[in-house]
């Protein structure tokens, strides 16, 4: 069905349907899944949501292998509900992608086919305790400054899945800020961890917010839509704007040596990521992809005799006599 709808795309709408859809945007309605929407819209949500629900899930492996070397039995805990928050994460955006006619089992086959995505920044290994905390400051603040927009979006299940997702990523933030700062301000051995996991984790989280603008392929069309609400750069600069003050409340140093407040725009001025690596890892060239997609592929197949049982008893139960009263 995905690959059905991805070809429907050079379907031509009817204009004055698209006329009357883009006005219901600029006005700021809802779209809900049974009213009318272009293919692209369908299609632009579909690969968004789907590629957010994957990030979501794969997101769960760089943490998980943690949670039994976590320092204390109080970090053990707080790792693993921030880990079962994340699974809840990528189930209600699976559920929203369902509402467009896409199943979650379509969409996991289209990633292990490397038909879809996930964020890049999964790609790369947590090595250290102190990149558990780099992860929740640094990726899931991205992420928050990403998401929170998103809960303004114009699809009504993607908005609506945005609120709960955002409040607890919240958390997830503040999690990692309290690790890095415990780290921060413990032994030498700790905060030469603390600053080589933000050395490591710096350009990788600026590229979350994908590519320059000037290289972002559906950036134009998804704002006019109002399925992102910024651009990547504007993201990119407020995450910078927000981070280095919260580094150098740490005590640590931002990797950039180019980095300077510019009073003129009110915001730091900042050096790119080297968008050949991103692009690398898109491909599927990074340090932990293969590690990744295989684990998603053994849990795949691990899970086959759970979704064929659930199929068959479905099926039973449709077929089943209704009961006389």
């Amino acid at each position: 069905m995905y690959a059905q709808m991805v070809k429907s795309e050079a379907t031509q709408d009817d204009p004055e349907k698209l006329a009357a859809f883009q006005a219901r945007i600029d006005a700021g309605e809802k779209i809900e899944p049974k009213e009318w929407m272009p293919e692209g819209y369908r299609k632009t949500l579909i690969r968004q949501i789907g590629q957010h629900a994957h990030s979501e899930i794969v997101g769960q492996l760089p943490e998980g292998n943690w949670i039994t070397r976590a320092p204390s039995l109080e970090r053990k805990a707080i790792l693993l509900a921030k880990v079962q928050d994340e699974a809840g994460h990528g189930l209600y955006l699976y559920c929203a992608a369902e509402t467009l006619g896409v199943s979650r089992d379509e969409l996991t086959e289209a990633l292990l086919a490397g038909k879809m995505k996930y964020s890049s920044i999964f790609n790369y290994p947590t090595l250290t305790w102190a990149d558990i905390g780099a992860v929740g400051w640094l990726v899931d603040g991205a992420a928050i400054m990403n998401q929170v927009p998103l809960q303004r979006t114009s699809f009504g299940p993607y908005s609506r899945a945005m609120i709960r997702i955002c409040k607890e990523e919240s958390f997830h933030q503040r999690q990692g800020f309290d690790i890095m700062r415990k780290m921060a301000t413990g032994t030498k051995a700790q905060r030469h961890m603390a600053q080589d996991a933000l050395n490591r984790f710096w350009y990788p989280s600026l590229m979350m917010f994908g590519p320059s603008d000037a290289d972002s392929v559906h950036s134009a069309q998804s704002i006019r839509w109002k399925i992102k609400m910024n651009t990547n750069d504007e993201l990119r600069q407020k995450f910078v704007d927000q981070t280095v003050p919260q580094a150098e409340y740490l005590g640590l140093t931002v990797p950039d040596p180019d980095l300077r407040w510019n009073a003129d725009k009110g915001g730091y001025d900042f050096s790119e990521p080297d968008w050949d690596e991103f692009f690398e890892v898109l491909k599927g060239n990074g340090p932990c992809n293969t590690e990744r997609l295989a684990a998603r592929q053994k849990a795949w197949d691990d899970g086959a005799w759970v979704r064929d049982g659930l199929m068959a008893h479905a099926a039973k139960q449709h077929s089943a006599p209704v009961a006389a009263e």
